[in-house]
C-alpha cells in the first residue's frame, strides 16, 4: 500500500494526490515537544497511525518533509515545512504546485494563542490573526482561501512574553490532556478529507477547557 502511495507522488503517476495536510512548526530537537510545534506533532501522529516509517519520509528541497498517506483512499500528502516558522509559506507553495493543488486542497495545522486551551476549531478561511507561519502561507499563495485546523494554546500567564509561551513546553499536570488533544487534532484533519469541511467542523470543533 505505501509503496503504491510513493509512486502517486511521481510526477508521471496516473492517480494525482488528492488532498495536503500541512503541520506547521520548526524543525529540530529542541522545539519538538513546545506550544508552536502542535502542527508538527498533529501530522506526525497521522502518519504514526497509519503506520507510516521515518523511511518513507522525503525532503522537498531542504524546505519541506513528507510522506503520502492513504486516508479513507484519498491519497494525501502530510507535510512538514523545514523553513522554520515564520517562513512557512515558502515550504507550502512549491509542494502544492508539485502535486498540482489548488488552496483549497489544503489543511493548514497549528497553534492559536486566541483559542483556550485544548479547544479544537476548523475553518475554511480567514485572516492570520497574528500567527506568522499562516501569514506566511497567505502571503506566498496570495490567499486566505485554505482551510485551518487551530489548537488552542491559550494566552501566557500575565507578564510572560508570548513568544516564550508558544515555545515553551506544556506543564506536566496538562500535559497528557494535551496529548489527547492532538489526538483529537490528528482524527479531526482526517474527517476534513474523508467527510469535508462542514461535517468535520460539526464533529470536531470544541471550546477547550
Amino acid at each position: 500500500m505505501l509503496g503504491r502511495l510513493r509512486g502517486l507522488f511521481d510526477r508521471g503517476a496516473q492517480q494525482p494526490t488528492e488532498k495536503m495536510i500541512c503541520g506547521l512548526g520548526n524543525p529540530g530537537p529542541s522545539y519538538a515537544n513546545t506550544r508552536h510545534n502542535a502542527g508538527f506533532r498533529v501530522v506526525a501522529g497521522i502518519a504514526a497511525a497509519k503506520g507510516i516509517k521515518d523511511a518513507a519520509w522525503t525532503t522537498n528541497r531542504g524546505l519541506a518533509r513528507f510522506c503520502a498517506a492513504d486516508v479513507e483512499g484519498a491519497a494525501v500528502a502530510l507535510v512538514q515545512p523545514l523553513t522554520f516558522m515564520n517562513l512557512s509559506g515558502q515550504a507550502v507553495r512549491p509542494l502544492l504546485r508539485r502535486f498540482n493543488l489548488a488552496a483549497a486542497d489544503l489543511l493548514v495545522v497549528h497553534d492559536d494563542l486566541d483559542l483556550p486551551f485544548g479547544a479544537i476549531r476548523m475553518r475554511a478561511e480567514g485572516s492570520a490573526g497574528g500567527h506568522r507561519g499562516v501569514q506566511s502561507i497567505i502571503d506566498e499563495l496570495g490567499t486566505r482561501e485554505f482551510t485551518r485546523l487551530r489548537i488552542g494554546v491559550g494566552r501566557p500567564p500575565e507578564g510572560e512574553d508570548a513568544v516564550a509561551y508558544v515555545l515553551g513546553l506544556v506543564s506536566w499536570d496538562l500535559r497528557q490532556q494535551w496529548d489527547d488533544v492532538l489526538d483529537q487534532a490528528a482524527v479531526a484533519a482526517q474527517a476534513w478529507v474523508s467527510l469535508g469541511l462542514d461535517a468535520a467542523m460539526n464533529r470536531f470543533n470544541t471550546n477547550g477547557r
